[in-house]
């Protein structure tokens, strides 16, 4: 078997695929995450602690000379990342809880008892019939 042909096989394989869809719609909700930490979470947290914005934060290690940029620790974009990890984290836990419950609540469903078959039908009767019979004088 050669290469391309194994690497076709693998490629095309249910589970690869599905981890391929699934990394496309991680990595997009992971954007909609950082825009929601941001744009929407982070600057009243900023305005609660006075105007404050957090990606601005940042310790100059060493001043900017000449054409050379300032050396910056940048932590303030470590604690926005820090908040949609824990965010992402989060919706991800919300998400798997639901679809635990949902699977739960689908096995304790009982299930409903099969129609007897024909057979049964006919030995019930033939039953029944044979009791009929021996109560009778």
């Amino acid at each position: 078997m050669s290469i391309l042909s194994e690497f076709k096989a693998f490629a095309v394989k249910g589970n690869v695929v599905d981890m391929a869809v699934g990394i496309i719609i991680g990595a997009a909700f992971g954007k909609i995450v950082s825009s929601f930490v941001g744009d929407v979470i982070m600057p009243p947290i900023g305005l609660l602690i006075g105007g404050v914005d957090f990606s601005d934060l940042a310790i100059t290690l060493k001043a900017a000379e000449g054409d050379i940029p300032a050396v910056m620790l940048s932590y303030g974009k470590f604690i926005q990342t820090i908040l949609d990890f824990v965010i992402v984290a989060f919706a991800i836990f919300m998400g798997i809880k639901v679809i635990n419950r949902l699977k739960r609540e689908e096995e304790a469903a009982p299930e409903a008892p099969a129609a007897p078959s024909r057979e049964e039908e006919l030995l019930s009767e033939i039953r029944d019939l044979l009791k009929a019979q021996q109560h009778k004088p």
